[in-house]
């Protein structure tokens, strides 16, 4: 019995990716306005562009119920058990939608089997689960090997990212008008993580360059303790800074090329133009 893998967009997952491992996608919504956007429909470098001269910051929404359904039915009808592999069930109430959508295709089609995982984060550190999931299923590996193959890469995985200033944050409302002020008049910025699925300072330090040779220091330190799986460069309409960062700094340690994706418009509008790092490493980070 083959294995269908679904997920969401806020893992930005390359196209080669899903095609190759034939991942459903479920996508997020943007409200601009009076528009709005699947978050996979959109121009990031249009959207990013835009949102420099806007006062108004674009929300986010969850996929409907609707076409978490569709795409759970479209791997249950066709005989396959199905697994989601979503971003935190503390960021979105995605996860949440999609234990219903179970519920229902479950009760839809009779002996289906979809089983529903919190990814507990969201960008390439979602991405990395989703493709320990797909990478087990295309080896014939059974629902329970591909749930624990994602658990293993969630505590094997690390996601760090610093914003270029505060105001995104500042004006989504995730810290205060005075802490963005004085961050701003000291030139501290913080390098952010995502732990316990939610995102928390992992340091505050002083210039832009300095939060990146944090990040620099802390994947150099993972991996000589722990080895190196994978690597991803993240960037926020900062693609030519990632690119640089990814070439001249994280590819000496990795040893090996190492990718840059940009991050949608969903995860993107509360932070601003920011550059991260997401890895995971042979030895476990942290215990589940």
């Amino acid at each position: 019995m083959a294995l269908h893998v679904v997920t969401d967009s806020t893992n930005y997952l390359p196209a080669a990716d899903l095609a190759r491992l034939g991942i459903d996608v479920v996508p997020l919504f943007v409200t601009d306005g009076d528009s709005v956007s699947a978050e996979t429909d959109l121009d990031f470098t249009a959207f990013y562009r835009r949102l420099e001269d806007t006062r108004v910051l674009p929300t986010s929404s969850q996929p409907s119920l609707d076409s978490l359904v569709a795409a759970f039915r479209r791997g249950a009808e066709a005989g396959d058990e199905v697994l989601g592999v979503f971003l935190s069930s503390k960021m979105s109430g995605t996860y949440e939608s999609a234990l219903l959508a179970a519920t229902m295709v479950r009760d839809e089609v009779p002996g289906s089997r979809i089983e529903v995982l919190d990814s507990e984060s969201n960008c390439m550190q979602e991405g990395f689960a989703v493709l320990s999931a797909a990478e087990a299923a295309s080896a014939g590996a059974s629902i329970e090997e591909c749930i624990a193959a994602a658990r293993a890469t969630i505590a094997r995985s690390r996601f760090v990212f610093t914003p270029r200033s505060l105001e995104y944050l500042r004006r989504g409302g995730r810290i205060g008008n005075a802490s963005a002020l004085l961050g701003t008049l000291l030139q501290i910025l913080p390098v952010l993580t995502v732990e316990g699925g939610l995102t928390t300072t992992d340091a505050k330090v002083r210039t832009h360059a300095k939060a990146l040779e944090r990040i620099r220091d802390d994947f150099e330190r993972d991996v000589a303790e722990k080895g190196l799986r994978r690597v991803v460069v993240h960037s926020i309409a900062e693609f030519s800074g990632a690119a640089a960062f990814a070439a001249e700094v994280i590819e000496p340690i990795a040893g090996c090329h190492v990718d840059v994706i940009p991050v949608g418009p969903v995860i993107g509008t509360h932070v601003g133009s920011a550059v991260g790092l997401v890895y995971e490493t042979e030895q476990p980070l942290r215990v589940l």
